[in-house]
């Protein structure tokens, strides 16, 4: 089950007097002071009545919240409802339109009865930040024409078509209030304690107050039957008219409302979000504001954003909230008609700009998927949302099924690389650069795909053989995946191909650079490239680059953090990361002859300055001594054979405490080991109680922070064992639990 899906806070929050007193009341008054201008304006926007975007906040504040699968999304009427609801109301009707928003109501019920509702999750994120910026793009343009003294279009053109008439004699005291409303709301959040007063309410207060200073001429908030309900009526029309509204209502609503849902679970701690269970308290709240005459209802990010940053812990800060409203409506309709229209325009025309992010735009940008946000925002603002959204999500879908199907093909000499998904579609290019290849050659065909299927494999599998009996010679190389090799299993008189990624990845250089398969590199390049690291630096540039840059830049980004300090011998044949599946960043790594930790007193002090460096200033949890079998400085210690004068003679010197603890007792195990290999182990455990010797290993141990392993690695076994240092003896790697 989704962490989405989990209860919510009426089944773990605490709701006792004290938490709502002091964290869900205060924030009920600031939702409350931003919920009357935006519900007046998105009401006013429109052509609704004004008074319901009222009856929506009162109904999503007290209903919706009381039932809510997500307690700290505040509900109202929807911000990205503007657009359709405006198109419905020049259509239909008002009274229609609370009946087209009743049956939505009903449909989000049933919807979320049917636990559809996690299905907005597989929704692509450029179609909906797409279909964002097209309702805001439409509710800015309208909303500036009535800034500008004139009244609103249903539709973007038509407002585009006003746009140089108003502009041309502008209506002084609209264009100075709804100035004065864009201003405060763009300036005041850079006041110091500004968020202590909500931007929508101080802008609309300062145009109300100097409309009414200078008695300026603007059309005001009119709520002349603030308290008459308006019915729902049948709408009029074609019953494929009416079922389109009542779906769009119902999905836009129900996606604006999952989404802000998702949005808000990653502002806060508190329970996660029951998707269906708000959806259907959505579709409740849709259903009443219908019966009522209000405005659609749909949960919003900008709302439930402010209402976590309020402090709000509960459900109790939407439902006062809603409280709050009836109770202003009721008893203050004198001073909300004080309210020009022009300023209402104001704060939802910066609203609109708002949901255009040019962040956002850029992320796309760097995913590729800029093309399916920009149709679907360009399809909402010129023809509508629903021929917005069929064209975003038809340029995701054709985008998919291209890179699903598409695959590219390089050729670097006689060696060919594949890329991507090879299908049947593709397939005609991979084999016309196939019959290019000069016969009589050795080829490779580097496959880095993710799927093929069985129409390439035939086009490949008959090329190859045509290739072979010619004279010439293919490998097959499958980086990350072994379809073409899976497919080639079992067939008559087909032989298996070679070796595919795994020599690449964990042989030595001479295991696939010294066959007779090896490929040469172009002509071009140069000779010194023969050189076996050279060629090893070209795999990896070609090969694992590729794969590792993420993880490389996140670490050159924030800086290596290993959980682990390595101390190994600098034998050829030990591979840290090999033998304990590590990665980049994961182990911080010491290497010298004989795995040896000298003495904290000792005139090396290389080991020493890794030792704290790791310990002070990385932070490691675990320091790990691995020693192993065959190794050249044991033999040396045992048969005395270093130079004396010499760097190694010195250097081994500071085994010596190895050689005596290796005549202590041993575990029967290591009895059977030949000599230089049980010293190996002995001097495994000496040099973990070296360890002990710092004064910053001895610190962080005592403070519980940092412990010791040993470690033994049998190379012609390819074994790994732990090091008892107690029994001088080998233990096996225990399995996970």
């Amino acid at each position: 089950m989704s962490h989405l899906q989990k209860s919510d806070a009426g089944d773990h929050t605490p709701h006792g007097p004290p938490l709502i007193l002091r964290h869900d009341l205060p924030a009920s008054f600031v939702l409350f002071l931003i919920s009357i201008p935006l519900s007046l304006g998105i009401a006013h926007a429109t052509g609704a009545p004004l008074m319901a975007g009222i009856i929506s906040a009162v109904v999503g504040g007290v209903v919706v919240g009381a039932i809510s699968g997500a307690p700290l999304q505040i509900s109202g009427p929807g911000t990205g409802l503007v657009v359709i609801v405006a198109g419905l109301v020049a259509q239909f009707g008002w009274a229609a339109t609370a009946a087209i928003t009743l049956a939505a109501g009903v449909l989000q019920l049933a919807l979320g009865l049917t636990g559809i509702s996690r299905l907005v999750m597989s929704l692509s994120p450029a179609v909906v930040h797409g279909m964002l910026a097209g309702i805001g793009i439409s509710i800015a343009v309208g909303q500036l024409v009535v800034v500008l003294g004139g009244t609103a279009a249903s539709t973007v053109p038509a407002n585009l078509a006003q746009l140089p008439g108003e502009l041309v004699a502008p209506a002084f005291g609209p264009v100075v209030t709804g100035a004065v409303a864009i201003a405060v709301l763009l300036l005041w959040p850079r006041v110091p304690r500004a968020s202590l007063v909500p931007a929508p309410l101080v802008a609309v207060a300062a145009a109300t107050a100097l409309a009414f200073v200078l008695r300026l001429d603007v059309q005001r908030v009119d709520l002349p039957d603030s308290h008459a309900l308006v019915f729902p009526e049948m709408p009029q029309g074609s019953a494929g008219a009416v079922i389109a509204a009542v779906v769009t209502v119902a999905l836009v609503a129900s996606m604006e409302s999952l989404l802000s849902a998702v949005a808000t679970d990653r502002l806060h701690d508190g329970p996660r979000a029951r998707l269906d269970k708000e959806l259907i308290a959505q579709g409740t709240g849709n259903v009443l504001a219908g019966a009522l005459g209000g405005f659609p209802i749909s949960g919003g990010l900008a709302r439930s954003s402010t209402n976590v940053a309020a402090g709000a812990k509960t459900r109790y800060a939407a439902i006062f909230q809603g409280v709050w409203i009836a109770v202003a409506v009721l008893a203050f309709t004198p001073t909300l008609e004080l309210i020009p229209l022009s300023a209402l325009a104001g704060v939802l025309l910066v609203v609109g700009l708002r949901l255009v992010s040019i962040s956002r735009m850029r992320n796309l940008l760097q995913h590729r998927e800029f093309l399916v946000y920009a149709a679907t925002a360009t399809g909402v603002v010129l023809f509508g949302l629903l021929e917005g959204v069929v064209a975003g999500l038809a340029i995701a879908l054709l985008r998919a099924l291209y890179r699903l199907t598409h695959c590219s093909v390089r050729v670097e000499g006689n060696r060919v690389c594949v890329r991507g998904s090879l299908v049947f579609l593709g397939i005609g290019r991979l084999v016309r650069e196939l019959r290019r290849l000069p016969p009589g050659q050795t080829v490779v065909l580097e496959l880095h795909v993710d799927y093929l299927d069985h129409a390439s494999y035939e086009a490949i599998n008959d090329w190859r053989e045509g290739y072979e009996r010619l004279g010439g010679r293919v490998r097959v190389d499958e980086v990350h995946d072994t379809w073409y090799d899976r497919a080639n299993q079992g067939k008559p008189g087909r032989r298996k191909t070679l070796p595919g990624p795994l020599p690449r990845w964990f042989a030595p250089w001479s295991h696939w650079q010294g066959t007779p398969e090896a490929v040469s590199l172009p002509a071009q390049r140069s000779s010194a490239e023969s050189d076996p690291m050279i060629l090893g630096m070209h795999e990896f540039e070609r090969r694992s680059a590729p794969l590792v840059r993420p993880f490389l830049h996140e670490l050159a980004v924030r800086g290596q953090r290993p959980q682990q300090l390595f101390i190994t011998c600098a034998d050829s044949r030990v591979v840290p990361n090999l033998i304990t599946t590590s990665g980049p960043g994961d182990l911080f790594c010491v290497r010298n002859i004989g795995n040896l930790v000298p003495m904290s007193s000792a005139d090396d002090r290389s080991v020493g300055a890794a030792i704290e460096f790791a310990v002070e200033v990385l932070n490691v949890r675990r320091i790990v001594v691995c020693g192993h079998s065959d190794c050249g400085a044991m033999k040396a210690l045992v048969q005395g054979s270093a130079t004396r004068g010499s760097h190694l003679h010195s250097w081994l010197r500071n085994a010596e405490p190895s050689l005596i603890r290796f005549h202590a007792p041993m575990s029967e195990g290591c009895a059977e080991l030949p000599v230089a290999d049980r010293l190996s182990v002995a001097n495994v455990a000496q040099q973990l109680d070296n360890l002990l010797g710092y004064p910053s290993v001895r610190e962080a141990i005592t403070a519980g922070t940092l412990t010791l392993k040993g470690m033994y690695f049998d190379i012609s076994n390819a074994r790994v064992y732990l090091v008892d240092p107690d029994r001088n003896g080998l233990e096996p790697v225990p399995s996970p639990a």
